[in-house]
């Protein structure tokens, strides 16, 4: 079958629907469930526990929305014409960064004293190397910088959303050529804050080890876990009898060789940044892959070094697989899940160095963050078409062919 013309798009069906008020309803109840049993588990297992697990899905969660900015960032500073019939689903992620990321981190804030030892004072006073961080590492200065990296996603997410779903009503190019704009700026604005809040919030749960490119690693699981996302919505959306012909398997194989592509770099920044110091033998940089190379957190680490890049490189190397919808979806699946376990991998290790131990509390703070995050965003997608039916480049991306 022909690639659909422009005037094509007017046959597809680009309205949520009653599913998305479905989708959103489901996505409530169990956002609401999971966190009040979240709540309800944290006497049993610890409250130190329970931080560490919300801390955890909801650096996945967040990791997904701003991968979503970027990708929207990167759409308009390239001027790419493929990705219009897809980049609605990244413009209505990432506002999560404000609604609800912006209001779920509070527990987190509130929680620091349970999750970052250079919150003890007596540890501060006691250690040369935290005492020297102080300036920057305390509780005032940290929560300044929280505001201030959501106050730039917030800025950024919501003006590119609202220009875009502005372009729908006014029909003229000029939204177009403001996004355009502006992308650079955001560009270098995301860079800043995302490596930042990843030495705040993740490399600071173990205070004396530092990486000068984990803020590089932090963004590569983002950006992967976007692709992803996008993967899945699109199969999701055209599963309800919507788009059903505006994305093709051309979409799904572009998605799917940048879903590869950055596997690729994920394993490549992580490999770099574990050989420089492997080769160094610091003790104050190989203690934080030490405790990640001790007891289960080795079965870990292995899983992560063959569920994360070789088994996925292995399955994305082909084209077949990339241009057939029910493989590529499995693959983005399991990505999801990898990147899940890394953010996992990351976090958990400074609270449970025993050991590999999953508990309830993991899974309903998953599903309490999860829901909230997904219902917020169905409930953005709903109240727009789910294209940009007037973008100037709508033409190109209905007709996109791979060479």
């Amino acid at each position: 079958m022909s690639a659909p013309s422009t005037v094509e798009i007017g046959r597809e069906d680009v309205v949520l629907g009653a599913g998305g008020v479905r989708a959103f309803r489901i996505a409530a109840v169990l956002g609401i469930a999971g966190l009040g049993g979240a709540a309800a588990l944290a006497p049993a297992v610890g409250w130190d526990r329970f931080y560490a697990s919300y801390l955890t899905s909801f650096l996945f969660f967040l990791s997904l929305a701003l991968g979503s900015l970027v990708f929207v960032l990167i759409q308009h500073v390239t001027r790419a014409g493929w990705s219009v019939v897809i980049r609605r689903f990244a413009e209505v992620f990432a506002p999560n960064v404000f609604l609800p990321m912006a209001v779920l981190v509070l527990p987190v804030l509130a929680g620091l004293h349970a999750l970052y030892p250079w919150t003890d004072a007596a540890k501060v006073a006691a250690d040369p190397a935290l005492h020297a961080k102080a300036p920057w590492l305390n509780d005032t200065f940290f929560s300044i910088r929280a505001v201030l990296y959501f106050a730039v996603w917030t800025i950024l997410s919501v003006w590119f959303h609202r220009r875009s779903v502005e372009q729908d009503t006014v029909g003229t190019i000029a939204p177009t050529r403001a996004m355009e704009a502006a992308s650079t700026t955001g560009l270098v604005l995301f860079a800043f804050s995302v490596t930042f809040f990843a030495f705040d919030f993740i490399m600071s749960l173990t205070p004396h080890w530092y990486s000068t490119i984990f803020g590089v690693y932090f963004f590569a699981g983002c950006i992967l876990g976007c692709f992803a996302l996008l993967l899945l919505v699109s199969a999701a959306v055209q599963r309800g009898g919507r788009l059903v012909h505006a994305i093709t398997a051309e979409h799904y194989h572009d998605l799917g060789k940048l879903l590869f592509a950055f596997t690729i770099f994920w394993a490549y920044i992580g490999f770099s940044q574990y050989m420089l110091m492997w080769y160094a033998n610091l003790p104050e940089e190989t203690a934080w892959y030490a405790a990640r190379q001790h007891g289960s957190w080795t079965t870990v680490s292995v899983v992560l070094l063959f569920g994360h890049f070789f088994l996925p490189f292995l399955l994305l190397m082909s084209r077949n697989v990339k241009r057939r919808r029910p493989l590529i979806v499995t693959g983005a699946v399991w990505m999801l899940v990898m990147q899940w376990l890394d953010i996992y991998w990351l976090v958990m290790p400074s609270k449970t160095p025993d050991g590999f131990s999953p508990s309830l509390v993991d899974v309903a703070t998953f599903v309490g963050i999860g829901g909230i995050f997904f219902a917020v965003a169905i409930r953005r997608l709903g109240a727009s078409a789910l294209v940009p039916v007037k973008d100037p480049r709508l033409g190109e991306s209905l007709g996109f062919e791979n060479v």
